[in-house]
């Protein structure tokens, strides 16, 4: 990687106000860290365009959408109570997550209309909302959100199919050139996987499918068996035995298809 070190933060500990300043104006990209790496995040259409060609990134994949708190996520996705439940004990279990479901209709106003939409979404409208993150970009997120209207739209911090290690050394001098500044955190990172070393460490968070193949949210189970379509468990990662057993627990049926939706 090269040595931009202009560009380079030691995250402080709490909240970056250098990284909420570069997504509050137009087209603003950044890296930040996660409990599973590095990711690029933005706010708009020019910050997008930016992330897919720092990336090289394919656009038929649902975009990640970053949720800094319960309440932001019952605004922005259409859950039902199963879902909502689900979701619910990963945040009070600080458990990493990012299920794909539908828009409601009415959130949508909070999408920038310059062209957002059609990046952020796949083709079947649905986005992935992820929750607790890592602490650095969960307070970036939920600052812009509760005091700037503004969502927050991600993915890794990496060429497209390679992984970053966990390493703001291995985020590519592609990326690196493209976005405004890189928010270090290599510690924090670290301190998430603590027995895992470079090759054994999830770069990556469970993905859960919540729709059919229309992007419509899966049927309540009330208790019943063999309901279908059912969620899917499509790419395993980071507490992946603990998103397991959460599922058993509120979904009477589910599916696992690591790779399923790609």
């Amino acid at each position: 990687m090269t040595n931009n070190t202009d560009k380079h933060i030691r995250w402080n500990g709490g909240l970056q106000t250098e990284a909420v300043d570069v997504l509050k104006g137009e087209g603003g990209c950044i890296v930040s860290p996660t409990k599973v790496g590095y990711i690029v995040m933005t706010t708009d259409a020019k910050g997008l365009e930016r992330k897919f060609d720092a990336k090289n990134r394919k656009r038929n994949k649902p975009g990640v959408v970053l949720c800094g708190s319960m309440e932001q996520l019952r605004e922005l996705a259409e859950l039902n109570e199963e879902f909502e439940a689900f979701y619910q004990a990963h945040w009070d279990k600080d458990i990493l997550l990012g299920c794909i479901l539908p828009w409601k209709k009415d959130a949508q106003k909070h999408i920038p209309n310059d062209g957002s939409r059609e990046l952020m979404m796949d083709g079947r409208e649905t986005s992935c909302f992820v929750i607790k993150f890592g602490t650095p970009s969960e307070n970036t997120v939920a600052e812009l959100w509760n005091n700037h209207g503004k969502l927050v739209f991600a993915s890794s911090a990496n060429p497209s199919g390679q992984g970053n290690r966990g390493l703001v050394e291995g985020i590519g001098d592609r990326i690196e050139n493209e976005v405004d500044i890189v928010v270090e955190a290599n510690d924090y990172v670290a301190s998430i996987q603590p027995n895992e070393d470079e090759k054994t460490r999830y770069e990556q968070g469970v993905m859960v499918s919540g729709v059919d193949a229309d992007g419509k949210l899966v049927p309540l189970q009330n208790g019943n068996r063999d309901v279908t379509p059912s969620p899917v468990l499509i790419r395993k990662g980071l507490a992946c035995t603990e998103i397991m057993e959460l599922m058993s627990e509120h979904f009477i049926s589910w599916d696992y298809r690591h790779g399923h939706y790609y």
